[in-house]
């Protein structure tokens, strides 16, 4: 694992993070990583185009969600549903951190649910499924619905509201605290924690938004 370039980089983001993850999940993200580049070239899954900069604004990004989403779930079995994957983040980096969750990735864009396909075939993730589809035509039930950069809060819970299983929640990663999108958020639909995250390296904004419908209180 060590002559990966990245592999220090890695292992350094993971202390800081607080993360314990084995030599395999290691090697996995790296690998994803490696097949995230590949792809990229000729599928165009993100603009960012830079090894080290994928690793800090894609892998530790993603990976600074991991230590929330356990608190929350209890590292219970969960089914979760990533919203516009494009390139499966943060689902493919929780379905490796989390082997006891079962992570569906939907895009509208092929091309993108196949290269999720790809990642779980390649790094034999059976939790990690790609999905072509608008999220509005899936029924779920899924226990937290996960979006990184995808839309404004209020388009997010309304499209995949109908997937929300019982008591799930939503999990939306964002930049600066969205004051303006929350106050457009629909009346039955309530924050009930906000944290912010410190991603390694990453010299910007980033915070978590934890929702659900407000009839379960």
């Amino acid at each position: 694992m060590s002559h990966h370039p990245q592999a220090s980089r890695l292992a350094a983001g993971l202390q800081v993070l607080g993360l314990a993850l084995s030599a395999e999940q290691q090697q996995k993200l790296l690998a994803y990583l490696d097949l995230l580049a590949k792809w990229n070239k000729v599928y165009n899954l993100t603009a960012v185009r830079d090894p080290d900069e994928m690793l800090t604004h894609h892998l530790l990004d993603s990976l600074s969600v991991i230590a929330p989403l356990h608190r929350h779930t209890g590292g219970g079995a969960i089914h979760l549903l990533d919203v516009g994957a494009g390139g499966g983040l943060p689902g493919a980096v929780i379905a490796i951190c989390c082997p006891e969750a079962q992570v569906d990735c939907v895009d509208t864009v092929g091309k993108k649910a196949a290269f999720i396909q790809q990642v779980a075939g390649a790094l034999a993730l059976p939790n990690l499924r790609g999905i072509h589809a608008r999220v509005e035509a899936l029924t779920g039930p899924y226990d937290v619905i996960a979006s990184r950069a995808f839309a404004s809060l209020g388009d997010f819970t309304a499209w995949s509201r109908q997937a929300l299983g019982q008591r799930g929640v939503w999990m939306a990663m964002k930049g600066k605290h969205p004051d303006d999108e929350l106050a457009a958020l629909p009346a039955d639909v309530e924050v009930f924690h906000v944290e912010q995250l410190e991603v390694p390296g990453l010299d910007a904004e980033r915070c978590l938004l934890w929702l659900r419908p407000k009839e379960y209180v």
